[in-house]
């Protein structure tokens, strides 16, 4: 019998909310859930270091790739999942984003941003020169992920764009010795940016202006992840960490020894819009936990870990088809008041 790990991100309530957030899911139904956490064979709470720049199931990848968790340096392993390769260089990934400019700088999330492949080109091709004179090689890999060397900033400090997304920017901002620098290069893209005639065209639509860059997961050429992945409805550039064929996976479709990140959550979670959130998790109950649930007590899967997350730590539970005949368990939620 198989064994395998499934990380949940944001499908661990945050604590103010996981009273409300519990009672909702007890009336609306969550049985499979239920059953898979309160009948478990070990389970425990592991909060999040406080200066982590990346989200905690961010790094729990990253570590099981085994790659550093603390930073995520995965730039190179994601060209990898777009067929580009570098054989040298520190590389970076660059999303363009939209900056909303108010009491302070916030960043809209990238799953919100309408950018076409032709209008994401054009931008690509306006500020090539710039990073050229800089000294930085610039790789398309898609409408909002690219790639950036600059082998003089690997030291440079960076955050993942799920955990600056909905707060302050500065705070979140590239550190480092070489961090003047990069603050240079995103001062001329912004002012470039500013006056290109597709944001003009853009705000015509009613549509945000694509008006800077993230940069972030800086890694070598040589660094490349190690074991396996899936994913179903994950960030983009996660998904890209798994081989094509398991980018949109099933629970059927799990293999044993796989570490699987399953994202239906996480934009409503990351937003914390409540609503969403819940009709997400009635998602996975429907398609995740019931399906796993059933495979454990078939015995067609022997051992379940189920990892949920939010922004503060995760939440790890093991379970398996023994585990689900311990009756005197009643099945509750509890587990998610952690």
């Amino acid at each position: 019998m198989s064994s395998t790990t499934v990380v949940f991100p944001f499908a661990l309530p945050p604590a103010p909310m996981a009273p409300d957030l519990i009672r909702a899911l007890n009336t609306s139904g969550a049985p499979a859930l239920s059953a898979l956490l309160s009948r478990h064979v070990a389970q425990q709470y592991h909060p999040d270091a406080a200066d982590h720049r990346v989200l905690p199931h961010e790094a729990l990848v990253t570590r099981a790739l085994g790659l550093a968790a603390q930073d995520a340096p995965v730039a190179t392993a994601v060209m990898a999942g777009f067929g580009k390769r570098p054989d040298a260089g520190h590389w970076f990934i660059v999303h363009p984003i939209n900056v909303q400019v108010g009491t302070h700088l916030q960043m809209t999330d990238l799953r919100a941003t309408r950018l076409p492949e032709a209008e994401a080109r054009t931008l690509f091709d306006a500020v090539l020169p710039l990073f050229r004179e800089d000294g930085h090689d610039l790789v398309y890999g898609d409408a909002l992920t690219w790639f950036m060397r600059a082998d003089a900033w690997a030291g440079l400090a960076t955050a993942s764009p799920d955990a600056a997304s909905g707060d302050n920017l500065h705070p979140w901002m590239p550190t480092g010795d070489t961090a003047r620098a990069f603050r240079r290069l995103q001062n001329e893209v912004q002012i470039l940016w500013f006056s290109h005639p597709l944001n003009d065209e853009r705000q015509a639509r009613g549509l945000a202006p694509i008006n800077s860059f993230w940069l972030w997961g800086g890694a070598s050429a040589a660094q490349q992840p190690q074991g396996t992945l899936a994913t179903a409805q994950a960030p983009d550039w996660l998904a890209m960490l798994a081989a094509p064929d398991r980018r949109a996976v099933t629970p059927a479709q799990l293999r044993a020894g796989e570490l699987a990140v399953v994202g239906h959550a996480l934009p409503a979670g990351l937003a914390e819009d409540w609503s969403q959130w819940l009709a997400a998790m009635a998602q996975l109950e429907r398609d995740w936990f019931a399906p796993l649930l059933a495979a454990l007590r078939a015995g067609t899967l022997g051992e379940l870990t189920l990892i949920l997350s939010n922004r503060e730590g995760w939440l790890e539970s093991r379970t398996s088809k023994m585990a689900q005949y311990r009756f005197w368990r009643g099945y509750s939620l509890a587990a998610l008041l952690a």
